[in-house]
């Protein structure tokens, strides 16, 4: 919700986001005071003129008709991308809408419900842009005009602050309509939302409007990154320390050694559970009485004998367990 901005500021507004902008003699002070509210503001509403080339559209939308007085919108956004601008304060172009649409907006909410009733005034909350079309879904939409529309949305979204969510369809509005045609509110307000994730006058592949900071990190900025909870960056060898406390790579390598010391513990619990497993999968071997005294004299007269079993053992036992 926003105070409206004045007609210059309109203006100025859409020429910084990079719309080619004219003027119609007036329009900043040609509009429908005196015949209801002007503000507060809550978003933008976008519809078609329900014409063909735009030939005589701009009067028309100033105009207005016999039993629908204008200005009918604030700007007519025509196919090659020139926006007209043809008032500014409360103009016809909105109607009455429903409310839970307009909750939504003031919300800035992702889910726009279809409207059914049609009780509060939108020309009271809404910047309106009228964009030269059939409606019938067969006109196309030039690829210059769709980005003059997200150009124009986000021009207003970017001066109060409000996300692409605060731009809706009049179809969005009202059930009376089916503006705009030809293309989903939802592809316009995704263009509108990238657009908003870059500076004004931003346009796609533009290389000079915000460079790339290509500045190598010092060691101090890799120290202060290091340092905060949760960013550790990855060594080359895990096995790499540097017990300085002032050097960036003691933090990465104290967390490298960590993580290598874990994994390698790991592997030696998960080595020792798969040799337990092998040895109790043995058959148990028993020796007599007898065969344990003879084995235990042989051992006494020879203490030797005593290594070379064991060592006999342990290779049996190696191959038993190999398999």
């Amino acid at each position: 919700m926003a105070d409206p901005m004045s007609a210059a500021q309109f203006a100025a507004a859409l020429r910084a986001e990079g719309v080619t902008v004219k003027e119609r003699s007036g329009w900043g002070t040609h509009n429908r005071a005196g015949h209801g509210a002007w503000g507060p503001l809550n978003g933008v509403m976008i519809h078609h003129t329900v014409s063909g080339d735009g030939t005589g559209i701009d009067d028309l939308c100033s105009s207005g008709r016999a039993d629908l007085p204008g200005p009918l919108c604030h700007g007519v956004i025509h196919k090659d991308g020139t926006t007209v601008l043809v008032g500014w304060g409360r103009a016809n172009h909105a109607g009455s809408g429903d409310p839970d649409a307009l909750a939504a907006v003031v919300a800035e909410s992702s889910t726009h419900p279809a409207p059914n009733t049609a009780t509060v005034d939108g020309n009271a909350r809404f910047v309106g842009f009228e964009c030269v079309n059939w409606g019938n879904g067969a006109d196309p939409w030039p690829e210059v005009q769709r980005d003059a529309i997200a150009r124009a949305s986000a021009a207003v979204c970017r001066y109060y602050g409000w996300s692409a969510d605060s731009t809706i369809g009049h179809l969005e509005w009202t059930n009376q309509k089916i503006d705009p045609r030809g293309f989903t509110m939802r592809s316009m307000r995704d263009r509108i939302a990238e657009r908003l994730t870059h500076s004004a006058g931003w346009s796609p592949g533009d290389s000079t409007t915000e460079p790339e900071d290509d500045v190598a990190l010092t060691a101090d900025d890799i120290k202060l990154l290091a340092s905060k909870d949760g960013i550790w960056l990855a060594p080359k060898d895990a096995a790499d320390y540097n017990p300085d406390p002032d050097s960036p790579q003691h933090y990465w390598s104290l967390q490298a050694h960590i993580t290598g010391t874990t994994a390698k513990v790991r592997g030696i619990e998960k080595a020792v559970a798969e040799l337990d497993r092998k040895v109790a999968a043995l058959p148990a071997v028993e020796l007599t009485d007898v065969q344990i005294a003879a084995l235990a004299s042989a051992v006494a007269s020879n203490p030797a004998l005593a290594e070379q079993i064991a060592e006999k053992v342990a290779v049996k036992l190696a191959e038993r367990l190999a398999e």
